[in-house]
């Protein structure tokens, strides 16, 4: 078995992130330090350690939605001691967010330690749509807009087709929605930014089929079966 894909079972962290763990030296295989990605480990044999602490795979899978508040980031630890999306969920099992929210970003967040689902959630070839609510400074122009859904250079990439529309004009402001199928660091930020609209306020409201609906801000729940299966026949 892949080593990160053992970690990902072990709900260390998502397939990605497992890697990132590999290059950075903090995965040691029988007590040797493995940075090659790839590496093949037998579980029945093989001890694997996290930061000098043996996992194991979970034995039963957690899928949790939760619609998060501003003011929390979406990562297992931080350096500038900031408050974690994991202080919300209390279950005694490890979970870890699937994709990220950014700290000044609201709404829909999953939270598993099935880490072949959330590679499945966050991998772009699997094209699961994301949608959000923007609050944006000024009102995008049509050629603005037909840009934005062409693709535009972020950085150093071009973001794939996208949608757009006006929900509601302000002052100085405009309320659109937004989708996309990527989950790059701050796309909808960046993409909005690339348009001349920066991003005032930012909510995400769906992950494909699944819907924030009424869960209040700050609170957790589990997914329904038909919402896993939804996500486990992706």
């Amino acid at each position: 078995m892949r080593l990160q894909k053992y970690l990902a079972l072990c709900g260390v962290a998502s397939r990605r992130r497992s890697e990132e763990l590999i290059k950075e030296g903090q995965i040691t295989v029988n007590n040797n330090i493995i940075q090659e990605m790839g590496f093949i480990i037998d579980p029945d044999k093989d001890v694997v350690k996290v930061k000098g602490k043996a996992v194991v795979p979970e034995e039963e899978k957690l899928y949790i939605m939760m619609n998060k508040p501003t003011g929390y980031v979406t990562t297992v630890s931080d350096q500038f001691n900031r408050s974690k999306v994991t202080d919300l969920v209390d279950v005694k099992e490890r979970v870890y967010p699937v994709g990220r929210l950014d700290y000044n970003t609201s709404g829909l967040l999953l939270m598993t330690n099935d880490g072949d689902l959330a590679y499945r959630l966050t991998h772009p070839k699997f094209k699961v749509e994301k949608v959000y609510m923007a609050k944006i400074k000024g009102k995008p122009t049509v050629g603005e807009m037909k840009c934005f859904e062409a693709g535009l250079k972020i950085e150093d990439y071009i973001t794939s087709p996208a949608k757009i529309r006006i929900i509601r004009e302000l002052n100085q402001e405009t309320i659109v929605e937004i989708t996309i199928r990527e989950g790059r660091n701050r796309q909808v930020r960046k993409m909005c930014d690339a348009i001349g609209h920066p991003v005032t306020e930012l909510k995400r409201l769906s992950i494909g089929e699944l819907q924030l609906g009424d869960l209040p801000l700050g609170k957790w729940r589990y997914l329904l079966n038909k919402e896993l299966e939804y996500l486990k026949n992706l």
